[in-house]
């Protein structure tokens, strides 16, 4: 018998409505790089051809997110969409008790908070920069026990997010148990690529920890594209819809922290979802002071409903696998074009591998915000570092951290972009390549005390 043909896939929407953008010339990227300070966060969006800078809150909503914004119920208490979200909340992630706020980190400073006192240690799979802040404003110190083969891009591990369970009772054991609120369990871990964690490990953590009574606390950011790596890559889940694992994985956590920008496909929102009821009344009444009232938690009644449909379109099989499909299409592309990546490629973007990229650069010399730079220059599109500058400094020693991922994040909007669009990217990148032996390091000429990636200001050296 012939062997079949493998067929093309397509995104499975259509295009209502489009965006024009601005096609700059080399002159005006140059100027605008060069004011900027070659932070491609403080460049203009209408200088952008391109935007890969985040995923977050920058997809394109359904027609029927934008029929539920006009559904939008803006009573200060009890608004009607609160409740539809509770109710989606509840359905699709099983969490019992939800607390909205405006965005994820909002729900990282609560949980932060109320969970951490000074001294206290929380071990997690890769550190986050907002996550880790709130973790040491609130007195703790984060420690990583992700598997070691997270911090080498060439490795090919189809689960680098998972935990590595002898770091993690080296932690209990050095620190006990009463020092540790909770774990940090991120899926599809930003930091190292957008890499999955398997369901077996996380099996395994939550053994490990009811053992010692320690709590879970789920980053759930991008947990639906985590599902898709389970049911594509892990022995026995492939007939498993990704709904069924999505709360299969939330079953597993106490609680979590949603940056809804993110798989829930909404331009703005978050949550807090807790399981323990003496949490959640802390919860409930912090949220007041800092959000808003805990029916709205800082969001509008059109917010929330935009947010209760785009959680359900998120867990749709055909929609998760053209997100995905996209990103490793624009991955396999530049790995055939011999373009140094983090494989396996991850679920929300592809990460540059700047010290392979530009070998003649020290870290201190910023080489993945140069390379971010220079793709900007060359063609308009904007990326943005995950490397030193993201890393910050050291809070004792006030010296950089010096992370062993020095990468370039290539992140794609949700819904937004087309393939032509990602072949746009990977030959602007390939271009780069090619005279990457030009490419000068730069010096960092201010620094703001928090998160410098964001404000940062650089020169060439």
């Amino acid at each position: 018998m012939e062997k079949q043909k493998k067929r093309s896939w397509a995104e499975p929407y259509k295009i209502k409505m489009v965006e024009l953008v601005h096609m700059s010339s080399y002159e005006e990227r140059k100027l605008a790089l060069e004011t900027a300070g070659y932070n491609t966060f403080l460049l203009k969006s209408r200088d952008v051809y391109i935007d890969l800078l985040t995923d977050s809150g920058t997809s394109a909503m359904s027609d029927r997110q934008w029929a539920g914004i006009m559904m939008g119920d803006e009573a200060y208490a009890g608004s009607e969409n609160f409740y539809h979200l509770e109710e989606t909340i509840q359905k699709y992630y099983g969490y019992k008790h939800i607390v909205p706020t405006h965005q994820g980190r909002a729900a990282e400073h609560i949980i932060s908070q109320l969970m951490i006192k000074k001294g206290d240690v929380i071990p997690g799979n890769m550190y986050f920069t907002t996550t880790k802040l709130h973790q040491e404003l609130a007195g703790g110190k984060f420690v990583d026990v992700i598997i070691d083969e997270a911090h080498d891009p060439d490795n090919e591990h189809p689960f680098k997010g998972n935990i590595d369970l002898k770091k993690l009772q080296k932690v209990i054991d050095t620190y006990g148990p009463d020092k540790i609120p909770y774990v940090a369990v991120a899926t599809a871990v930003n930091m190292a690529g957008g890499q999955p964690l398997s369901l077996s490990n996380l099996y395994a953590v939550r053994e490990l920890t009811n053992k010692y009574n320690i709590k879970i606390i789920h980053d759930m950011t991008r947990v639906a594209e985590n599902a898709f790596f389970i049911k594509d890559r892990e022995s026995g889940y492939s007939d498993k819809s990704v709904a069924d694992i999505v709360r299969e994985i939330c079953d597993l956590t106490d609680g979590a922290t949603m940056s809804a920008k993110k798989d829930a496909l909404v331009n703005i929102g978050g949550f807090l979802a807790v399981n323990d009821n003496e949490l959640f009344e802390k919860a409930r009444n912090m949220v007041v002071v800092y959000e808003g009232l805990h029916t709205y938690g800082g969001l509008a009644g059109r917010d929330m409903e935009a947010l209760a449909i785009g959680i359900t379109e998120s867990v749709d099989e055909n929609h998760i696998k053209a997100r995905v499909g996209q990103v490793v299409y624009l991955g396999d592309k530049l790995i055939e074009m011999g373009i140094p990546v983090v494989k396996p490629i991850g679920s929300h973007g592809v990460f540059l591998n700047a010290k392979k990229f530009l070998p003649h650069l020290t870290q201190d010399m910023f080489p993945a915000q140069a390379l971010s730079s220079e793709i900007y220059l060359d063609s308009g599109v904007r990326t943005m570092e995950r490397g030193i500058v993201s890393a910050g400094r050291n809070n004792e020693t006030g010296k950089h951290n010096y992370p062993n991922l020095e990468l370039v994040r290539l992140t794609i909007p949700r819904r937004v972009y087309t393939q032509a669009h990602m072949d746009v990217v990977a030959e602007s990148i390939e271009q780069v390549y090619q005279h990457r032996e030009q490419i000068t390091g730069l010096q960092m000429i201010y620094e703001p005390e928090y998160l410098r990636f964001f404000q940062a200001r650089f020169a060439k050296l």
